[in-house]
């Protein structure tokens, strides 16, 4: 075996480092807190509940996307690209669940995204530092208007005399169709890195598609049953199935193809999309009854 064979196989992948899982946790954040004042202001009711509290759910994914590695994270990446690239084509529209269910996805998209950019950087602490410092500035405002909207909003939106309020009132309708553009840069940019990063860990690999290739048609038959079936099971039913065959199908490429770091990580990933989906039912909720489907 070379030197970078031997490393690929054997050597146990660093994780990518605290700052990469707060800067992941950040925009999780902002996604979270966005959506919530967007719900908000178009029900025009109480604040949506929280079962969660927020910084226990930072702190958790922070710890979550840290651990987790930039191999699985590409290998997340691309697989929720895949299936939403496969659901546009089908509907020619998105829908509006996607981005509370992209959360964690959202994150390993950012991490791995990070981790392509500062491979081999002379100063990568420093640009990891400054990438940190700024999500801590745009998570800390969306989370303090959330704040100022489920406190305040229902009485500024009747005085007209609150800054925030009023730019809501007037454009808050486009809130959601710019997260969702927004969301889709993202995975954009990050579809790239994780490309490489596949390419580099798995696809390079003598004899590598003898083994992804019939495991991906099986995991692609997977995927179109469970489309079929969803629509039989409840919220949180079908929340829980996708999340088992998603992570489930990575675990078993991972068996095949991956080390033992690999399939760690991605037990990992179970916690993480927990942590962001168990407290965002009521979001997919709020997207069922209010606003079905969006033209992005």
């Amino acid at each position: 075996l070379t030197q970078e064979e031997f490393r690929n196989q054997y050597l146990v992948e660093k994780p990518g480092g605290f700052q990469w899982g707060l800067v992941g946790a950040c925009g999780v954040s902002v996604l979270y807190n966005l959506m919530r004042v967007y719900n908000f202001i178009q029900a025009c009711r109480n604040p949506l509940r929280r079962k969660w509290r927020a910084a226990v759910q930072f702190w958790l994914l922070t710890g979550v996307l840290s651990l987790v590695g930039h191999r699985v994270s590409s290998l997340i990446v691309l697989e929720f690209s895949l299936r939403a690239v496969s659901a546009l084509a089908s509907a020619g529209q998105v829908s509006s669940q996607n981005s509370p269910k992209s959360q964690f996805s959202l994150g390993c998209s950012l991490t791995c995204t990070l981790a392509f950019i500062h491979q081999g950087a002379l100063h990568s602490s420093f640009g990891l530092l400054l990438a940190a410092a700024l999500s801590w500035a745009f998570a800390s405002y969306s989370s303090g208007l959330w704040r100022h909207v489920a406190r305040l909003f229902p009485l500024h939106r009747t005085d007209g005399y609150c800054g925030k309020c009023i730019n809501l009132l007037t454009s808050g309708h486009t809130m959601l169709a710019s997260l969702q553009r927004v969301v889709i840069l993202a995975f954009g940019t990050a579809a790239v890195a994780s490309t490489t990063t596949v390419y580099e860990h798995f696809l390079s690999q003598k004899d590598a598609m003898k083994f992804w290739t019939p495991l991906t048609l099986c995991y692609t038959m997977l995927v179109a049953y469970n489309q079929e079936e969803q629509h039989r099971l409840s919220i949180t039913e079908t929340l829980l199935r996708t999340v088992v065959l998603r992570l489930g199908g990575l675990l078993v490429l991972m068996l095949a193809v991956g080390n033992w770091t690999d399939v760690l990580h991605i037990l990992v990933a179970f916690l993480g999309e927990g942590v962001c989906l168990l407290p965002s039912e009521d979001l997919l909720q709020a997207a069922l009854k209010v606003l079905p489907v969006l033209d992005c």
